[in-house]
């Protein structure tokens, strides 16, 4: 079990570690006595610091620990961790096109757009759903602590985000809270948003969609194993 200690540490270290410095009070603190530029590289480098021996170390002890289950060659369950795969990559991609200050004020006035109105975090959630993939095809106590790490962070980093816009923005994003969801699509079926036929992110479903190929065709020859699994 001191492998799986040993990821458990750097998960722990990596987590604390970034949510802590990127919370509202503790962040506020390290801005006022470093200033913006020096906090983000000071954050960035601490991130680095965490996550790469995290890696490192996951990538010696993969499937270590004691094995809960084993679905690898379930056909059903194999296609289910690839769809959520694939929705992650989605998330991703139209997250990361989207995100910026610009955006989020935007969102705050009432003018949510696209994948703003499936989920006002895409790239956490696709962190989070990254996580719940890999769990599914890998049951190691090992893998289940590395891979829980990411949804952790997902679903805590966007409950982060949300206090610091709170606090920055005020009353408009109470209001883009109570307009939106975190869970994909809660809002939606609330009927608190409505999906138009321009919403529809096309292009990062395409960009999603060769990355899940690519992901298929080479995830053996990278990662070892099979597809989505370590």
């Amino acid at each position: 079990m001191y492998e799986v200690a040993t990821i458990g540490f750097w998960v722990a270290l990596f987590l604390i570690t970034h949510l802590g410095m990127s919370s509202v009070e503790i962040r506020s603190r390290l801005i006022g006595a470093l200033g913006g530029w020096l906090y983000e590289s000071v954050y960035s480098l601490v991130s680095l610091a965490t996550f790469i021996p995290l890696v490192v170390v996951f990538g010696h002890h993969k499937h270590a620990g004691t094995m809960l289950w084993n679905f690898r060659d379930v056909t059903l369950v194999r296609s289910l961790a690839w769809l959520i795969m694939f929705a992650s990559l989605i998330m991703l991609v139209a997250g990361l096109s989207t995100l910026s200050t610009a955006a989020i004020k935007a969102q705050a006035e009432g003018r949510q757009h696209g994948i703003f109105k499936l989920t006002r975090h895409p790239a956490f959630v696709a962190v989070a759903l990254f996580g719940l993939a890999h769990m599914i095809m890998n049951g190691w106590l090992g893998d289940l602590a590395f891979f829980g790490g990411f949804i952790i962070l997902g679903v805590v980093g966007g409950w982060h985000q949300d206090q610091r816009k709170i606090r920055e923005l005020g009353e408009p994003y109470h209001r883009l809270i109570e307009q939106t969801s975190f869970m994909p699509g809660a809002a939606l079926l609330a009927g608190r948003q409505r999906w138009e036929a321009d919403d529809m992110p096309w292009r990062a479903i395409a960009i999603g969609a060769a990355f899940t190929l690519l992901l298929v065709a080479f995830h053996p020859m990278f990662f070892g194993g099979y597809p989505l699994g370590g």
